[in-house]
């Protein structure tokens, strides 16, 4: 089987690593579809400067796929607005996976949020809650939502929020035990490691996996 995969959000922390980690394996080609390229060399990696606005037009990049890795996100203060927020948590990805699932993607991999809930009061939770009911009524042969905590990792644009929070993780990882497990901190290349390690996997039906579960499976 030739194994080819489609990354939506490269250019962000979990996308790139998500990149990196699928080059590092055997697959045979890996798709990325972002608005500006990524520097990147590999013979297998097709980048394709896509206008988000228009992504059926992209269907192409769809057909022949195994697994698509989509790691879309962003903030409302970067977006301006939650409806621009809406369109890169919500509306993006439920596009894309419209357009997989037309092209008999096997696999769809997409990165939420710890806590994601469609009922939830907050609208960032709630966002990503009704992106992941939105998903799992495509109709995938294996839907797999990745639920991280707070993010570790070299991100391209500097948030200082989230600068302050991870060096407040980091010094109170050793205490994020038992319950408290499923807030640790854990790096952007980790959550790849697991979504990859997933995707290989080729399991059916839909999984949630929680924060604690991807810093084991992460790690392997």
């Amino acid at each position: 089987m030739t194994r080819i995969a489609v990354v939506l959000g490269a250019t962000g922390l979990v996308g790139e690593a998500v990149t990196r980690e699928l080059l590092a394996g055997d697959w045979d080609e890996v798709r990325v579809l972002v608005r500006r390229e990524l520097a990147l060399k590999d013979s297998r990696l097709k980048q394709t400067l896509v206008d988000w606005e228009q992504l059926g037009q992209y269907k192409e990049q769809f057909t022949g796929a195994y697994a698509v890795f989509c790691c879309l996100g962003t903030t409302i203060k970067k977006a301006g607005s939650r409806e621009k927020f809406e369109r890169v948590d919500l509306h993006y990805p439920l596009e894309a996976a419209a357009l997989a699932q037309s092209c008999g993607v096997q696999q769809f991999l997409v990165v939420s949020s710890i806590g994601a809930n469609a009922k939830s009061g907050n609208f960032y939770i709630r966002t990503k809650g009704l992106a992941e009911d939105g998903l799992a009524a495509a109709g995938f042969r294996g839907l797999h939502i990745f639920r991280p905590s707070l993010l570790l990792g070299e991100r391209p644009e500097f948030r200082l929020g989230e600068r302050a929070a991870a060096v407040l993780m980091k010094a109170l990882d050793f205490a994020m035990t038992g319950r408290l497990a499923r807030y640790r901190a854990i790096s952007g290349a980790k959550v790849a490691k697991a979504m990859v390690n997933i995707a290989l996997a080729d399991t059916g039906g839909t999984h949630i996996y929680t924060n604690e579960v991807m810093h084991v499976i992460g790690g392997r």
